[in-house]
């Protein structure tokens, strides 16, 4: 059985986690962590001195550094489902996974996963094309651009390296040649919606991603958590789950 620590576990994402590794046959919770110490859950990592085998994180970006230094002290491999990081958060990251395997996706969906496939795709195809990124979240999403809208872009930037991000439109501003504009829409409880535009001049391709239920991103991250108990220490993402 594997015992899974649930950080973020008083977030709406870590009750669904928590609720799903519960219902798993092969896993039970060994520890809710959350950093404002609610519903019963512990306020840090370090709190937790019980077994574990791995650790799935839905909290904040903010605390990387707690978790990661928690989780290459106890050799623990790491779901990593937060967004937001920042490049120093970043690094981090890509230090911890040269001690342990880490998994770290913007999006746990299988699906958006297919649909940044399918953009990288259409940017070698449509080289000329202006690409314009959409995307809507409910109205309690703190980061903006979403990361999965950053992680769309950057399988366009793969094809286009000198390519720019343009956020947030405003004000007098020709569009430039080389710009990926992203657009951001806050609403109501909307799960997350994402569009691509590739437009020629003389044709419109729109490439979209509707997700119905945040129990998706929930059942990505415990199919990464499966994944990443058979790994060896390294940086893995949705293209590795999707090759296994």
């Amino acid at each position: 059985m594997t015992k899974v620590i649930v950080t973020g576990a008083a977030g709406h994402m870590g009750k669904i986690v928590e609720g799903l590794v519960e219902d798993a046959p092969d896993m039970e919770v060994a520890a809710r962590v959350s950093p404002s110490g609610n519903d019963g859950t512990l306020q840090h990592l370090e709190d937790y001195t019980g077994e574990a085998d791995l650790v799935i994180d839905f909290s904040h970006h903010a605390g990387t550094k707690e978790l990661m230094d928690y989780c290459t002290a106890h050799k623990l491999p790491a779901v990593v489902a937060t967004t937001g990081q920042t490049d120093e958060e970043k690094e981090m990251i890509r230090k911890a996974a040269e001690q342990i395997p880490v998994f770290y996706s913007a999006n746990m969906s299988v699906g958006v996963a297919f649909l940044t496939k399918i953009v990288k795709l259409a940017a070698q195809v449509f080289p000329d094309a202006d690409v314009e990124i959409v995307e809507a979240h409910h109205n309690r999403k703190l980061d903006a651009p979403s990361g999965t809208a950053l992680m769309l872009a950057d399988a366009v930037k793969e094809v286009r390296p000198d390519a720019e991000y343009h956020c947030g439109r405003s004000g007098h501003c020709k569009r430039e040649k080389n710009e990926i504009g992203i657009s951001s829409i806050r609403m109501g409880n909307v799960v997350g919606e994402h569009e691509v535009f590739f437009n020629t001049g003389s044709q419109t391709i729109k490439l979209q991603h509707s997700a119905h239920d945040r129990a998706l991103f929930a059942e990505g991250a415990l199919d990464a958590a499966r994944f990443l108990l058979k790994q060896d220490a390294g940086l893995y993402g949705m293209d590795d789950l999707m090759a296994d």
